[in-house]
């Protein structure tokens, strides 16, 4: 027979009997019921949850989206196109690995329309982004002082960019001209480079556009919230 003291530091859930008439020696013990919570609040993020919703599914404060501004040029463009290339993107990923593990072979040919597909959905990424004006920036800046001040440097940020952009879409349109006048083609599959090069002047515009677009719009917030204060 055990000590209470020894037996009372057995981690199991049954513990050996102390009455000597047990047959097995072995006396079955159930876990103790879990004391009640004491606060139901505290079970989610929170308190109150929005009626028909599950406040496990329920979304903490600041993770939702904010909803688009509106503009005049709808943002699905720049989302459809993302979506389509990532889906080219994958499609073609996906054939080259079936095609190496079935024939040990490769579509080598794809590896420069898949480099083309990646930098062109890097630009289409980055048109949506100016649009939503979520680019990256240091918020010590962006983000302190009054909000007259950040509005103004939004502008400022969103001018910078539609320069670059109109700067780099005057610049390719030579490389287009170079590209079709001289008759060069692409070293991977032999097509002609403009097919490739002619997409970086419009896409450039497209983001210089969205930058003007965002310019006007941080204007007219500024011109409200000075309204606003006389």
């Amino acid at each position: 027979m055990l000590p209470p003291q020894a037996a009372a530091t057995i981690p199991l859930p049954y513990r050996r009997s102390e009455s000597p008439a047990s047959a097995s020696g072995l006396r079955f013990f159930l876990p103790p019921a879990p004391a009640p919570f004491p606060d139901s609040s505290l079970r989610f993020p929170m308190s109150h949850p929005k009626p028909g919703v599950s406040p496990e599914l329920e979304p903490l404060d600041g993770d939702a989206p904010a909803p688009d501004e509106a503009v005049k040029v709808p943002l699905a463009i720049e989302d459809w196109a993302t979506v389509i290339i990532m889906g080219l993107l994958a499609c073609i990923t996906f054939a080259n690995v079936l095609v190496r593990y079935f024939t040990s072979s490769s579509f080598a040919w794809t590896e420069e329309f898949s480099v083309f597909l990646m930098i062109l959905l890097a630009m289409v990424a980055g048109s949506a982004a100016v649009a939503r004006d979520r680019n990256i920036r240091i918020e010590y800046f962006s983000h302190s002082g009054s909000p007259r001040r950040q509005q103004r440097l939004a502008q400022f940020g969103a001018l910078m960019v539609a320069g670059l952009f109109f700067l780099m879409a005057a610049l390719s349109i030579r490389i287009v001209w170079d590209d079709f006048r001289f008759e060069e083609t692409s070293p991977g599959i032999g097509v002609p480079q403009w097919w490739y090069s002619v997409w970086l002047p419009i896409v450039s515009t497209a983001i210089a556009l969205r930058a003007i677009g965002l310019f006007i719009r941080r204007g007219r917030e500024a011109r409200q919230s000075e309204g606003g204060e006389s």
